[in-house]
């Protein structure tokens, strides 16, 4: 049953990537972990070889549609797979438990809820224009802030395995000054990309279960295939608002599954202040 309920799931993480555009690593990561049982640290990039390359297969129809800025995709793409590969060289530290892993997780989940549900209400109300939700920085030279925030999102990808379309279209729409629709097929390669890289800071620090890999990329596509065709009768943006919803939902359960480590750190530190007090008292 768990099996079975895993890879339903994971039909529902290509769903959400070809309905909405995205969704897909938020699911991926709570499922191999809360029902799959697998370890966080070999889950992350076990996420990024999933995501990466059902967002491969999703490139296809958008480079046959000339939605693929190849440019854009290189200079925004080369700054997130360099972060996205010192990501995972850092979640490998000793001190980047797999738990402080779920917690940053849940974090990014709540700005991904978070926007979600801004952009659902909005489009509720009337198309939105992205600048609306999103605010342009006043830059001389946007292209070094595409640079910086590329280099952001691969870290986050490489640390959690989120793949970052939430940040990464905005930024190609504001920043790299390209259409929405190239945003879109664009941001599918440069997640595809940013999954290579981290998956190889994690090779050989992990254990990897590839018969659960390739069944989750079979179900994933079959979802995404399906989303696709969905798409043309649901309206994905008046979805994205109870999807924030339904993530909202599930990083407040990460967060409580996780709280020991909020409870350890409170302790560490009344400790260590303790310890400071009774130094001072010597002194």
């Amino acid at each position: 049953m768990t099996w079975i309920l895993g890879h339903i799931l994971a039909v529902g993480i290509g769903i959400s990537l070809g309905l909405i555009g995205g969704g897909g690593s938020v699911l991926a990561l709570p499922t191999l972990v809360y029902v799959m049982g697998i370890e966080p640290k070999s889950a992350v990039a076990m996420t990024l070889v999933i995501v990466g390359t059902v967002s491969l297969i999703g490139v296809i129809p958008h480079w046959k549609q000339g939605h693929v800025n190849l440019k854009t995709a290189f200079i925004f793409g080369s700054a997130t797979m360099l972060g996205a590969f010192a990501g995972a060289k850092i979640a490998n530290l000793p001190f980047i438990t797999g738990s402080l892993q779920m917690l940053l997780f849940a974090v990014m989940m709540l700005l991904a809820s978070g926007l979600m549900i801004r952009r659902g209400a909005k489009s509720t109300a009337k198309q939105p224009d992205i600048s609306e939700i999103y605010t342009k920085p006043i830059c001389k030279y946007c292209w070094l802030w595409l640079v910086s925030e590329g280099l952001g999102v691969g870290i986050l990808t490489g640390l959690v395995g989120v793949g970052g379309g939430f940040a990464i279209i905005p930024a190609l729409v504001i920043l790299g000054n390209i259409p929405m629709k190239q945003a879109i097929g664009t941001s599918l390669v440069i997640i595809a990309a940013n999954a290579v890289s981290g998956f190889l800071g994690y090779w050989g620090e992990v254990s990897l279960d590839w018969n659960i890999i390739t069944s989750f990329i079979i179900a994933a596509s079959i979802g995404t295939v399906l989303g696709a065709y969905l798409s043309q009768y649901v309206d994905g943006k008046k979805l994205q608002k109870y999807f924030g919803y339904f993530l909202l939902g599930v990083a407040a359960l990460i967060l409580f599954q996780n709280r020991g480590i909020l409870e350890e750190f409170k302790s560490k530190r009344a400790a260590g202040n303790n310890s400071n007090y009774q130094q001072i008292l010597r002194i």
